[in-house]
């Protein structure tokens, strides 16, 4: 695993200009905003980096995950499978970012391979979902929170040269201020809906992911679940932790545990993936 950060953040000077040509430059620029942003930016940056899959998203320790994008290229897009895999236990431990408490706001890239990560975020995540090297562009927050722009090379491709990871620190700028003037127009108010791809999440829930829905959802599998235990399982399955839930609620911990637990015995499940299997698999009879 490799952290490093952007050459023009070095006192190098600016940074080369991206190994892009100007139609494909061209191209991702017209996309802004559009429907076809994610699948449009795999697409023109296969010739330079050639990722299958990609995705855009938010996590932290006191923030809501939220996957603003994302987008397969060549192959079935499981781009919403791997989140919620993601979100179903190895976000909580997720150490590819580095120490947030350590870590000074700052623009860094990151390149590691699937063994990098280690455990169920490697088995379920990654091997589950074919993928075996990822590099990607994050920004540390001053809340702690990591934005991160992630490629991933699947297991069919060739592992990424070295060139190709230099141009893509040269890229790196421009591929991050796309990405984030994309997600702002895609969520501007009036912008006409859908704004993004149906295979994504935006940080206004889709109407499948919304709590109403997720309360739904669960109501469906359990009708004796309580108005707070249905409140702090719907924002499990958005991926907040437990303070998280406690703080938005105004509960204290212990009592957002024991709703969950409640919740669980009357569920017969005990651990938060079982959950998300049980409101997918919910979902997918609805």
């Amino acid at each position: 695993m490799r952290h490093w950060l952007p050459a023009s953040t070095l006192g190098r000077g600016a940074a080369p200009a991206p190994n892009l040509t100007g139609s494909a430059m061209g191209a991702m620029v017209h996309q802004l905003g559009d429907t076809g942003f994610a699948c449009g930016m795999l697409q023109e940056l296969a010739p330079v980096l050639p990722a299958a899959s990609w995705s855009v998203y938010r996590t932290g320790r006191h923030c809501k995950p939220t996957l603003f994008m994302s987008a397969s290229h060549g192959i079935p897009d499981t781009t919403q499978d791997c989140w919620w895999a993601y979100l179903s236990g190895p976000y909580r431990t997720d150490r590819t970012w580095g120490d947030a408490a350590t870590v000074a706001p700052s623009t860094r890239l990151c390149h590691l391979a699937a063994s990098d990560v280690g455990g169920e975020h490697q088995s379920r995540v990654y091997e589950a979902h074919g993928m075996a090297e990822r590099v990607s562009i994050v920004e540390h927050e001053n809340d702690g929170s990591v934005f991160a722009v992630n490629f991933y090379r699947h297991q069919h491709q060739r592992p990424f040269q070295d060139r190709q990871i230099s141009d893509f620190e040269d890229m790196a700028p421009v591929l991050l201020a796309l990405t984030r003037k994309h997600i702002a127009l895609a969520l501007r108010p009036g912008a006409l809906q859908p704004t993004l791809p149906a295979t994504t999440f935006a940080e206004q829930p889709q109407r499948s992911h919304s709590l109403p829905a997720l309360r739904e959802r669960l109501l469906r599998a359990h009708h004796g679940l309580t108005e707070r235990e249905l409140d702090v399982c719907a924002r499990l399955l958005q991926g907040m932790t437990q303070e998280g839930i406690a703080c938005d609620l105004g509960l204290s911990l212990p009592t957002v545990k024991t709703y969950r637990n409640r919740a669980f015995g009357r569920l017969g499940i005990h651990f938060r993936n079982e959950l998300f299997a049980l409101a997918l698999g919910t979902q997918r009879s609805a």
